[in-house]
């Protein structure tokens, strides 16, 4: 097996490992069919608290009401639908709960508009199914079929935009919990714990429309943007220290000013209004989310690193905020440059040193 070291991401299942094994050890509760940890231990991994000695650290930070929403549906026969908009946590929040009940995340099926009904039920080793007709060995299981047959759970990843036929054969899986498999006339079942906890995100309405009957499967758990802007700072700091972490980079965390600055761009730039809320701001065309907060601060730590002193500079952020502002050349730059010309440039000397920086990017 790899070593840590050299792993550039590890599944919340090994990046985690004390962590559950720590919760194993001290959850007294009942366990459901096919679970390592009581629903009550799985959501103290996913919100955090104790376990004996062990400080299980938060890995969703938001309404601990909807965690408990989809632990219990996953206790169900109902699989779980997990919808927001981009950077609210969706998949790494599947990901962990996928992790805590069933210990494996990795069989996931990645949404795209070249999925494929095979890529969710099966597909066949076409060499050996020349050579001796369909058979088991022949037999290309989908992450779905896997989990399935072992009773765990697998993610289906940005479902929306997979095409409908694709959705619709996710209809008999999750209402008759079998596949047929005509090739070998007969059927595999699911295995008790079964499940599927799939994302979509709100930005991707009208690319490929949910159908009613594949929605009435699925419990719905609405994950909104951080509430707050403390919250979303709390996120993105927590974000960027394991992230940068695994990446060994030689620079310095971000401080909180900087990290502030970041979120205060961002939100307001979503919202298209201030904090204060007195003036109007033009949103830039593309994704503003909390996510590109931590993948922006993340690549500032790289630039610092390997071209600076190894701290964060306003030449650092400037250059990643430019990156994540402007995707579209023509409408995003003038978007932007308004922004810091009746924004930022307003905020006194604390902004005076990013705004600067940004502006000489923006030319």
């Amino acid at each position: 097996m790899a070593q840590k070291q050299d792993v550039l991401r590890l599944p919340a299942e090994r990046l985690y490992a004390e962590e559950l094994e720590a919760l194993k050890e001290a959850d007294k509760e009942a366990k459901p069919a096919g679970w390592q940890l009581s629903p009550k231990s799985v959501l103290t991994f996913i919100t955090g608290g104790q376990a004996g000695a062990t400080t299980i650290k938060p890995k969703y930070i938001g309404n601990k009401r909807l965690v408990e929403v989809a632990i219990a549906t996953l206790l169900t026969d109902r699989a779980l639908l997990l919808i927001g908009e981009p950077g609210t946590a969706k998949s790494w929040l599947s990901e962990n709960l996928t992790a805590a009940i069933h210990g494996d995340s990795s069989k996931v099926i990645q949404g795209t508009a070249g999925t494929s009904e095979e890529h969710v039920r099966y597909s066949w080793n076409y060499a050996m199914l020349l050579a001796q007709g369909p058979s088991d060995q022949a037999l290309i299981r989908s992450p779905i079929f896997r989990a399935m047959e072992c009773g765990g759970i697998a993610r289906f990843e940005e479902i929306s935009r997979c095409a409908s036929e694709v959705q619709d054969a996710l209809i008999s899986i999750l209402s008759e919990k079998t596949i047929a498999i005509p090739e070998l006339n007969r059927e595999a079942s699911a295995e008790r714990g079964f499940s599927i906890i799939a994302t979509a995100n709100t930005r991707d309405r009208g690319v490929n429309e949910m159908s009613a009957a594949l929605k009435r499967r699925f419990n719905i758990v609405v994950l909104p943007a951080p509430s707050s802007l403390e919250t979303e700072i709390d996120i993105v700091r927590r974000r960027v220290s394991e992230i940068s972490s695994s990446y060994e980079l030689k620079a310095a965390q971000p401080d909180d000013d900087t990290i502030r600055k970041v979120v205060t761009i961002f939100r307001e730039l979503r919202s298209g209004t201030t904090l204060e809320g007195k003036e109007k701001v033009k949103p830039p065309s593309g994704v503003i989310s909390t996510a590109e907060a931590i993948s922006l601060l993340t690549g500032s730590m790289a630039l610092a690193g390997s071209f600076g002193d190894g701290r964060i500079s306003d030449e650092d952020v400037a250059a990643g905020l430019q990156g994540a502002i402007v995707k579209d050349e023509e409408k995003d730059r003038v978007a932007w440059k308004e922004y810091l010309e009746n924004v930022m440039k307003k905020r006194g000397a604390s902004w005076r040193s990013l705004y600067g920086a940004c502006s000489e990017m923006n030319r």
